[in-house]
């Protein structure tokens, strides 16, 4: 493959703009789907069938279902809903071990080979506008039972869990989806309570971790999310030892859009990211996966930074046998 067609394997792409179609062709690496994409079961088999048949690699099929505020699957369920973290987790290990169970295997019944959970930040602000009751707990120690509990149900069913959003999104007071977070706790802190469930997945094998647009100022002083920060993301390496891939957060979010689509690519390309998540595929998104494809051409850390991604991408879809 060529070094443009293993960039596109870093990308998941939404539907919208139309764009994945061709990208799909190019060697893109996967779809995340919304609920809007989604009106039926069959309807979305059926995409989800149509799309696989398009790629030029097996793709990872994605989503975020995580219960609760976070379903995508709505649409087919007319109502019914699936419990988040926290509640589930209240009603005790059986439980939350039975609905990630009939989760997975919805999700597998449609095609799903990607599930972009559990979350696993610890809720230790009660003010957090976006975390709350997605998280099992406020205690670290909580969250670790609940992940380990949910990723096992996962791959039992053949779904990939993603545990988010590292290093750790409870004690935000604001939503990266509209600004930049600023985390101000020491490394300490953060390490005795945010960053323990994340290097307990580590250990446990999770295959992929999704990195947060949140300022954490013990990783870096200058104003840069965790998710393009060189820091941060060796940490993640070198620090807590995880060898799998690591996926940015959707990069429409505001707490990273600021930087420029092309610039924050390449710059969470340099940090060591594997993985982009856009929810779009419109012409500006495909335009800026182009732009760091030629430049890597000539750039030998990004050319070498892109191969290394493009192996751990494959090693995971290998291992865990997306092409049958």
């Amino acid at each position: 493959m060529e070094i443009r067609e293993k960039l596109y394997q870093m990308f998941i792409l939404g539907l919208e703009g139309g764009g994945y179609k061709k990208a799909l062709e190019e060697g893109l690496g996967g779809i995340i789907f919304f609920t809007k994409d989604i009106k039926s079961a069959e309807q979305f088999s059926e995409m989800t069938f149509g799309i696989k048949s398009l790629a030029m690699v097996p793709p990872f099929l994605s989503i975020d279902q995580e219960g609760g505020r976070v379903e995508r699957t709505e649409n087919i369920h007319h109502g019914k809903k699936y419990l988040s973290a926290k509640f589930a987790f209240e009603k005790g290990e059986d439980f939350l071990r039975k609905q990630t169970d009939e989760i997975a295997r919805e999700l597998k019944s449609y095609g799903i080979n990607l599930n972009f959970a559990p979350c696993i930040d610890v809720n230790t602000n009660p003010a957090n506008p976006i975390i709350g009751e997605r998280a099992f707990s406020d205690k670290p120690e909580d969250v670790i039972m609940g992940s380990r509990i949910v990723c096992e149900a996962y791959r039992k069913n053949a779904i990939i869990p993603c545990v988010k959003h590292y290093p750790g999104h409870g004690d935000a007071n604001a939503d990266s989806h509209l600004t930049l977070p600023r985390i101000d706790l020491s490394l300490e802190e953060m390490e005795k309570s945010h960053i323990a469930p994340f290097a307990a997945a580590v250990k446990d094998g999770i295959e992929m971790v999704m990195a947060a647009h949140l300022h954490c100022t013990c990783f870096d002083k200058e104003v840069i999310p965790a998710s393009l920060s060189r820091n941060a993301i060796s940490y993640l390496r070198e620090a807590l030892g995880f060898k799998g891939v690591i996926i940015s957060d959707d990069m429409m979010m505001k707490g990273v859009s600021q930087f420029g689509l092309s610039a924050a690519i390449e710059k969470g390309i340099r940090a060591g990211l594997n993985m982009f998540i856009h929810r779009n595929s419109t012409p500006d998104v495909i335009e800026a996966i182009e732009e760091v494809a030629q430049k890597a051409k000539n750039d030998v850390e990004l050319y070498e930074k892109i191969e290394e991604s493009y192996e751990k991408i494959m090693q995971l879809k290998y291992t865990k046998k997306l092409g049958d």
